[in-house]
């Protein structure tokens, strides 16, 4: 085909190689057999460096080559336990789109912050160590827009990342590859704008029959777990493997693995066929011999689901000893034990939404000994609940752990039109409460809601300021990655007058907060015999003084959880009333975000110890509110320590004048 050209001249052989690779097809490939043939694994990026091996976890080769373009499926699921290899078969996956199938394509982490990292510690390694992908994407430049950390654009195609919390991001192209991971740590909704998952899948409508979805998850709790409710609509494949006994196919199950009493070391797997023990070392030629098998007919044929537990998790990874050890020193924690079954068992955890009994916790009330906050108590919060004729406040001590105390109830009779209502809350952000030390403690922050009379109550957080209040809005459904989200301003008129800037409003996953209030109800206490030996109460424990009555008490405990289904069947929980008054729970739910806003989750050694010595040995007075009629406050008499204080007062910066007006 050369013959009548004029080769003659500089460059002529590297034109026609490169002209012959362009006629050259690309070989008809896997992403497995891809993964196989060109990835490399980066030592910043992965445990076992060097080429990379799916022989290593069989189990990955179908779910991988079901992300092939010759594969009819278009919507696969996975939902597995913690690392067991899904992220590196998404990134083969990316890998082989760049290499192979170029196409716009969308990677979906549950957060913009999270996006960056993946890019930087996933991604980045996944291209420069590996030359057939590495001549395709340049390297991120800070101005070159279309390679930077969240973009990268390669012949053909371009891969773009973002957060789930992001509705721009999710808006921001058509594409025909999604790779949707850890999808239920994703917020309920984006910015509010509708569910993440529905967002970035709308992108592939164009694609029709040609797009890929790949949605990849630890599952969280059963109801509201997303990875959980797109694999019952699959065809929930298990992967089986043989016994090496009696060769019986069966998949893998948390039940069958025993070990003696006390002894996690000696775990092994009982097969169910003929119930002989299997040492773990038969586990690699068992991988190699599995086979996935669907249990189930999907709703949609061209979807299809995965499910893998730690038990098969290679050699050199996860043991079934160490499974066993997890599995056991999780017993007797309710929050351990439910992330032992998510993470290891890649199943949801099925929450307890049955309300305590309110006679049982009137018989667990206690007396304070005449103080008003007990020694664990570290800093406090107040939850207000504005109904029509009155605003309710109680007041919580936090400790360690998130350990509380309820320190005051206090209704003010007047509702939110009433001026001298607002002023008796205002005086509440000045009284203090006393220790068992003799320290004082104010209120750290007040979290408000503004579900009734909202305008009425951003006026007078904006009066207050925002460093002690905090303006809330209760959202439904569960978020237990970020229960709570904010601030964003909202805008307000007062007087005819639109303000610039409105109030800072934090929007609350209520049913979250619940749902951990209810488990922290149920904690068992120790008994005399165990407090005499050094025992402590639980983390979580939920401490109520004998002076509240019955009333607050049912309030408390007046919502349950339930199923309930939607029109298109699908199973979610939500939270109901069994009566009508509430206040006591929401204004728990409030006190409880106010401490998630003040950065009690996140708190590490040195801030609890700083409030433990605060609590101790300050000894600065505190400062003396004016008195308002109808609430009660302090004497004007110095006391011997202010304590509950997170953060140091900043020193007063000296105002800046110019020049010209110095004397």
């Amino acid at each position: 085909m050369t013959e009548g050209l004029d080769l003659d001249f500089d460059g002529a052989e590297d034109l026609l190689r490169v002209w012959r690779n362009g006629m050259r097809p690309d070989p008809d490939l896997t992403v497995s057999e891809w993964a196989d043939a060109h990835r490399w694994l980066s030592s910043r990026a992965a445990a076992e460096p060097g080429r990379y091996r799916t022989a290593r976890a069989p189990y990955l080769r179908e779910i991988m080559d079901a992300l092939s373009p010759r594969h009819p499926a278009q919507r696969i699921t996975f939902m597995k336990a913690a690392q067991v290899g899904a992220t590196e078969a998404g990134n083969n996956w990316i890998g082989f789109v760049i290499h192979h199938a170029p196409g716009p394509m969308l990677a979906v982490l549950p957060t913009v912050e999270m996006a960056k990292r993946t890019s930087r510690g996933r991604l980045d390694p996944l291209i420069s160590e590996s030359p057939a992908l590495r001549e395709r994407v340049n390297p991120a430049r800070s101005r070159d827009a279309g390679n930077s950390m969240l973009s990268k654009e390669f012949p053909g195609g371009i891969l773009v990342l973002t957060g789930a919390n992001s509705p721009t991001g999710l808006r921001s192209m058509p594409a025909r590859y999604i790779f949707l991971d850890e999808v239920d740590a994703y917020p309920a909704s984006a910015d509010e704008e509708g569910d993440p998952v529905t967002l970035a899948e709308a992108r592939t409508t164009t694609f029709s029959h040609r797009r890929k979805v790949f949605m990849v998850s630890t599952p969280t709790i059963r109801g509201i777990s997303r990875i959980e409710r797109e694999f019952e609509a699959s065809d929930q494949r298990r992967y089986f493997v043989p016994c090496p006994h009696c060769g019986a196919m069966q998949w893998l199950q948390f039940e069958r693995l025993r070990w003696e009493k006390g002894r996690p070391d000696t775990a092994a797997y009982h097969c169910e066929g003929c119930e002989k023990p299997i040492a773990e070392h038969h586990k690699t030629g068992m991988l190699e011999k599995g086979e996935w098998r669907a249990t189930a007919v999907p709703a949609d044929p061209h979807s299809i689901g995965f499910h893998l537990s730690a038990l098969y998790s290679p050699l050199g990874w996860k043991s079934w000893a160490q499974i066993a050890r997890d599995w056991l020193a999780a017993q007797g924690s309710e929050e351990m034990l439910r992330a032992a079954r998510n993470t290891l068992l890649g199943e949801t955890w099925v929450e307890s939404g049955d309300a305590p009994e309110w006679q049982r916790l009137a018989e667990r009330r206690e007396a304070y000994g005449g103080v008003q906050i007990p020694a664990g108590g570290l800093f406090l919060t107040a939850g207000v609940d504005v109904q029509k004729d009155r605003i309710e406040v109680d007041v919580w001590a936090w400790g360690r752990g998130l350990e509380s105390w309820l320190v005051d109830h206090i209704v003010i009779a007047g509702g939110p039109d009433d001026p001298a209502c607002w002023d008796k809350l205002t005086a509440l952000l000045g009284r203090t409460w006393t220790c068992a030390n003799g320290a004082v403690m104010v209120i750290g922050k007040l979290a408000i809601d503004t579900g009734y009379e909202a305008p009425a109550v951003y006026a007078w957080a904006r009066k207050q300021g925002f460093e002690q209040v905090a303006p809330i809005k209760g959202l439904e459904g569960f978020n237990r990655a970020t229960p709570v989200s904010g601030p964003t301003f909202v805008d307000a008129t007062i007087g005819g007058r639109r303000l610039r800037r409105g109030a800072r409003l934090w929007s609350v996953a209520t049913a979250t907060f619940k749902t951990e209030t209810y488990r922290f109800l149920r904690l068992e206490r120790p008994s005399d015999e165990d407090r005499a030996l050094g025992v402590l109460d639980a983390p979580g424990t939920v401490h109520l003084p004998d002076w509240i009555d019955t009333e607050w008490l049912k309030q408390l405990v007046a919502e349950q959880l339930v199923t309930v289904r939607n029109k298109r069947g699908y199973a979610h929980p939500e939270w109901q009333k069994m009566r009508e008054r509430n206040e006591a729970l929401d204004s728990r739910v409030y006190a409880r975000a106010a401490a998630w806003i003040m950065g009690a989750d996140r708190w590490d050694e040195a801030t609890w110890r700083r409030l433990e010595a605060q609590a101790g040995v300050e000894t600065r007075p505190p400062v003396t509110p004016t008195a308002v009629e109808g609430v009660a406050m302090e004497p004007a008499t110095p006391t011997p320590a202010k304590a509950g204080t997170t953060t140091t007062p900043r020193r007063k910066r000296r105002a800046y004048t110019p020049n010209f007006m110095r004397d």
